[in-house]
């Protein structure tokens, strides 16, 4: 049944690849070689950061101590070329649920690429599996749940913005989705920053900066997304965002200095719950939301610093800490680390991640960090 939604006449492997696909989808089961954390997830403890050089992209890897303390293991190629400028995006690097591999985005060849991670006798290593068409224009922020896997990409003055949706098989390659594709709100350029699943995976969403305006994707048999619903933001540039265990969308507004949070509804309706909470910052452009779900940080990117927020339990938001951590210039990327225990940020003025440890109340105590990224650099994932 999943051939006629893929497309029409279909070769043996890609007949293969579909089944791999299904049972993946169906399974859901882990399958590149790493070890289990003490907390039961998959992956080993590290952190991975993309070159984005636009002579050849790369995945900057570090292994992460019991104490957060990282450690250069090295750089392993995408197969394709960065931008070697900010994609001015959140997502451009992201992890799978089991932490088996990862996604990148080529933005200076129009293409993902997929590494499997491993972590075989207490050695991290990366292997590149895949390297595919974006099937668009500057692909800038990803999505995954289970098997599928969204990508977003801004378009240029020439070609328009869109998403599209492709299948990963358990050997890590990518198989496009027909019918996925779909365009966003404006044939106009958008400034598209980033793209997500809902936890249901019931639907994708995406912000758009030049539009304030935030795009809906309802998802439809075998993951296909369906046409997009706009909705105005709350506050001005709406740009990077996370998902709350619960559902709640949380969306920084960077012209506005605030946090919005919203939820979609069972029938697809948008609902806010908080309207443009400040931080009392500059240029709020990234969240992530801890690991037990009840607290989300904003880097500042013009004012050096880590914004804290409280998540009730529906999903509004209430300032916890407009200063929760001070950084290193222009702060950029946030990640949690897969047991919850630490936060990351990339501070693309310093070229270097800093580490914090998540205290009581969402406090954060510095951990310390590491050196010697590029300016190009771009995305940020902690398993």
């Amino acid at each position: 049944m999943y051939a006629g939604a893929l497309g029409g006449s279909m070769t043996p492997r890609s007949i293969a690849w579909v089944i791999a696909a299904l049972s993946a989808l169906l399974l859901v089961v882990p399958v590149a070689s790493a070890s289990a954390g003490a907390d039961g997830a998959h992956g080993p403890s590290a952190v991975f950061a993309m070159t984005n050089a636009a002579t050849g992209n790369a995945i900057v890897a570090y292994e992460r101590s019991s104490t957060g303390a990282l450690t250069w293991v090295g750089n392993y190629s995408t197969g394709g070329n960065g931008t070697g400028a900010s994609l001015a995006s959140q997502g451009s690097l992201v992890a799978t649920d089991n932490g088996n591999w990862l996604l990148a985005v080529d933005g200076g060849s129009n293409q993902i690429s997929v590494l499997s991670v491993n972590d075989r006798h207490g050695s991290l290593s990366l292997a590149l599996t895949d390297v595919a068409s974006s099937d668009g224009v500057m692909p800038v922020s990803l999505a995954t749940f289970g098997p599928l896997v969204y990508v977003l990409n801004v378009g240029n003055a020439t070609v328009a913005g869109n998403i599209a949706g492709f299948y990963l098989s358990p050997w890590g390659t990518l198989l496009p989705i027909h019918g996925s594709r779909q365009p966003l709100s404006s044939a106009a350029a958008t400034g598209a920053a980033e793209i997500a699943f809902d936890p249901l995976a019931a639907a994708l969403v995406v912000t758009e900066k030049a539009t304030n305006l935030i795009d809906v994707y309802a998802l439809g048999f075998g993951g296909r997304a369906l046409p997009p619903q706009s909705y105005p933001s709350q506050g001005g540039t709406p740009y990077g965002f996370a998902v709350s265990p619960a559902g709640a969308i949380l969306v920084s507004e960077a012209s506005t200095g605030s946090l919005s949070s919203y939820r979609i509804g069972g029938s697809g309706g948008w609902t806010v719950l908080s309207s443009s909470v400040p931080d009392f910052q500059t240029a709020p452009c990234w969240v992530v939301v801890s690991g037990n779900g009840r607290y989300a940080y904003t880097t500042n990117a013009d004012s050096n610093t880590i914004s804290s927020y409280a998540i009730g339990g529906r999903g509004t938001i209430s300032l916890q800490d407009e200063v929760a951590a001070a950084t290193a210039s222009t702060p950029t990327d946030l990640a949690v680390s897969a047991d919850g225990q630490f936060l990351y940020v990339r501070d693309a003025g310093a070229g270097e991640i800093q580490g914090f440890e998540l205290g009581s109340g969402g406090s954060l105590v510095s951990v310390g960090g590491v050196e010697g990224l590029p300016a190009s650099a771009e995305g940020l994932v902690a398993l």
